[in-house]
């Protein structure tokens, strides 16, 4: 079949004015295909990591906030309906938002065009999370290119995929010239020196301790000598830390004695500079700690440049400096690093040879070579489209869109929110200050922040980093060191009402510090650490708890935290001992016309399902995943009208083995169980049924129940207390608010693939 060039293309990815890699790079692959496709339109959507605007050339046609994931899908409808032929992605997994960067998914599922990904990064052991965006992005991507061939070796041995779904295709370079560095470096004051250059932003894993920590044994042996350390600090990292790690170099070199042989060039420069920066180079240096970089744009740009290169044998390097085209040495090695700079100083006709072989295999890598390259993938998935050709877009909006669900809307959870904590109840749509905090609505809270924090754009994020603290702080205060429990009420007085709250406080608690040590988040470690300290803090005394709700719930912790820490031993063998204690008591209740863990069914009844299906799989234990299925199946069973609509179990009365069930009153809380465990059952079995007993458990919220009426409130975000045989509980109390949200979280999460939760693994 005759390849054809595509007419309208799109980039998306980050763009300058943005300072970084993935930016410089979304940019000049998009000029230079613009350069040799004179004919295509290309238009480029940019992806912002802050809520005050990029000053973005005409070429960005449409914008993405990185966490909001609404954005993506008005970006998707947007590339539709502008007919774009092509979507060329840049994929890495820190630029998109959500758990892995899964919000991209969200896109990819609904746009038409075939689509064409360039992986920066590819991991050879992913998480669980990682791997399932990874695998969609995949499934979703017509062509993957990939700039090394250890790049495509990874994709076919780690993640199964064929060789002929992907095109190796070399990072571009600008066209430099083969000149002499001494014609640069007059302008540098640098004349008569020789040149060491390690640019690009500048971060921990970039090494350059160790090359500084090289110079005392490289000066010795060339007094002459000086390096040049070119870039800004990247700007996440000077969000988190300032510029601590430059200080630090800076301190380095002044306690080495070479101070005065570092230049320190603290901006982002042009390409025009960093072109003659380059030019004055004659060894660069990239001692990089990291092996898994299949990747790296500076290290293309000086050796393409012809210029010797001394660099730790990271994947992208050993490939690129094979067969002598430069100089490798062990990680972590300033001895190595030294000892190879000097050989090149000190044989100077072999520097020479060497940059001359790089010169000419970097021919190949300039940019309107790649951009050939790319034109040519581009057409290879016009052409694969053709032959296996995606649903019509009429049939993919009906049968694919994601379910129509509420927007976000948190107005109530922070009006029932003070400087101490979240207000337990509420007198209509007003907060009751007489009823003051308690520990497991603190918990909730938490836990919704955490949840949230990977669905919402920039402002609404920050008012959740702010909501999450107070809660934080709530859950530490609450925890009694004498005792080893947490209180639970408190008035509004800021008095505690008790020394040690209820057993299912404690692991609802334990629960929320488990998901915030759990949750990378970027720019709040603080919030990590502290979860852990206080989870490690409170584990132990839940496995003497007698109540198997707290058991589910710590469970529901347990599996949290340790997808952060999963070597802890203290807390897999409480995960493993809980899950016993689950099974164990199913092993003495069951019964083929009662198959349940007790001889009632009260409140939360799906959490202890919910914490069975993910220990079954996690230890793994098959018989826990069955018993975790077995039993929720028997609950949504009693759980469903004839009429089709979620009925849960009600509190006045609750339902006992051999007697009549309470059909009210009906708690939001029971509504938000069966979300959740439906949904981790459809995780576990991948079987659609359990998504919609999912969805027909959230629309009780909306009005599908027995009196037809919706609990939650979209004019306040609030969600009633309940729903009594005549009525709705019209207080909007934290309990129900928050249950709402959290499975709207959940909803969402799930319609656009979104892996909010961690995966249940060993």
């Amino acid at each position: 079949m005759e390849l054809s060039l595509p007419g309208k293309l799109a980039f998306l990815g980050d763009y300058p004015p943005r300072l970084c890699g993935i930016a410089t790079f979304t940019h000049d692959l998009c000029e230079a295909v613009a350069a040799e496709a004179p004919d295509a339109r290309c238009l480029v959507g940019a992806v912002n990591d802050r809520t005050d605007a990029y000053e973005y050339p005409e070429r960005v046609r449409f914008e993405l906030d990185e966490q909001d994931l609404d954005s993506y899908r008005r970006a998707a409808d947007f590339l539709n309906f502008d007919d774009v032929e092509v979507l060329c992605v840049q994929h890495e997994f820190g630029i998109y938002g959500g758990a892995s960067g899964a919000h991209l998914l969200a896109l990819l599922k609904e746009v038409r065009m075939p689509v064409v990904t360039t992986l920066h990064t590819i991991l050879r052991e992913p998480n669980a999370s990682q791997r399932r965006v990874f695998e969609e992005l995949a499934a979703r991507s017509d062509r993957l290119v990939v700039m090394a061939q250890k790049g495509a070796d990874i994709l076919r041995e780690t993640y199964g995929l064929p060789n002929a779904k992907v095109d190796i295709i070399p990072h571009g370079i600008p066209d430099i010239p083969f000149v002499d560095s001494s014609r640069f470096k007059a302008q540098f004051g640098v004349e008569g020196r020789l040149v060491l250059l390690t640019f690009g932003l500048l971060g921990p894993g970039k090494g350059i301790e160790y090359a500084i920590e090289a110079l005392p044994e490289i000066v010795e042996r060339h007094p002459n000598v000086i390096y040049i350390v070119l870039g800004a600090t990247h700007p996440h990292l000077i969000e988190r830390e300032g510029e601590s790690y430059r200080l630090s170099l800076e301190r380095l070199a002044e306690a080495r004695g070479v101070k005065d042989n570092v230049i320190f060039f603290n901006r982002y420069v042009s390409l025009e500079d960093l072109k003659e920066f380059i030019g004055a180079t004659d060894i660069y240096i990239t001692p990089y700690l990291n092996e898994a970089q299949i990747t790296s744009g500076t290290l293309a740009y000086v050796f393409g440049a012809g210029k010797a290169v001394v660099s730790t044998p990271y994947w992208h390097a050993r490939e690129l400096l094979a067969e002598g085209r430069g100089a490798l040495v062990p990680f972590r090695d300033s001895r190595a690093i030294a000892e190879a700079v000097c050989a090149f100083l000190d044989d100077r006709p072999r520097m020479r040879e060497v940059g001359t072989a790089a010169y000419a295999l970097g021919r190949a890598m300039i940019w309107p070579a790649v951009a050939r390259r790319y034109l040519e993938s581009f057409a290879r998935a016009r052409s694969d489209r053709k032959a296996r050709p995606r649903a019509a877009f009429a049939e993919w909006t009906l049968a694919k869109r994601p379910y129509d669900l509420p927007p976000l809307k948190l107005d109530h959870v922070e009006r029932l929110s003070d400087s101490t904590g979240i207000i337990q109840h509420a007198l209509f749509n007003v907060p009751n200050y007489e009823e003051g905090y308690c520990t497991d609505d603190n918990a909730r809270g938490f836990i919704l922040c955490n949840r949230l924090g990977e669905l919402v754009g920039r402002p609404q994020a920050e008012t959740l980093d702010r909501l999450a603290a107070r809660y934080l702080a709530y859950l530490s205060a609450a925890f009694n060191p004498r005792t080893g429990r947490f209180r639970n009420f408190m008035s509004h007085s800021r008095q505690w009402l008790e020394e040690e709250g209820s057993e299912d406080s404690h692991a609802r608690a334990l629960w929320a510090l488990g998901v915030g040590a759990g949750t990378e988040k970027r720019g709040n470690e603080g919030h990590r650490k502290l979860s852990a300290q206080l989870f490690d803090r409170a584990l132990s005394i839940v496995l003497g708890f007698h109540s198997p709700r707290a058991w589910a719930f710590s469970l529901l912790g347990l599996h949290e935290y340790l997808f952060h820490s999963p070597d802890n031993e203290a807390a897999r063998s409480a995960r493993d001992i809980l899950t016993g204690k689950l099974v164990g008591l199913w092993k003495g209740h069951a019964r083929k016309d009662w198959p349940w863990f007790e001889p009632s069914a009260t409140y939360e009844n799906a959490r202890l399902s919910q914490a069975l299906i993910l220990g079954g799989r996690a230890i793994p234990m098959p018989e826990a995943l069955e018993i975790g299925l077995a039993s929720l199946r028997w609950l949504t069973s009693i759980q469903k009208t004839q009429g089709g609509h979620f009925r849960p179990i009600g509190s006045n009365g609750f339902y006992f083995e051999g007697g009549a069930r309470a059909d009210f009153d009906q708690q939001p809380v029971e509504a938000q169980a069966m979300v959740s465990a439906c949904l981790e059952a459809f995780r576990a079995t991948e079987d659609p049924a359990w998504e919609r007993e999912a969805k027909r458990a959230f629309e009780w919220f909306l009005g599908r129940n027995d009196l037809g009426l919706p609990l939650y409130d979209s004019n306040t975000g609030g969600c009633a207390d309940g729903l009594h045989f005549d009525r709705v509980n019209e207080n909007q109390g934290a309990e129900s608010t928050l249950a709402f949200q959290l499975s709207l979280a959940e909803m969402i999460g799930i319609d656009n693939q979104i892996p909010l939760f961690p995966e249940a693994t060993a």
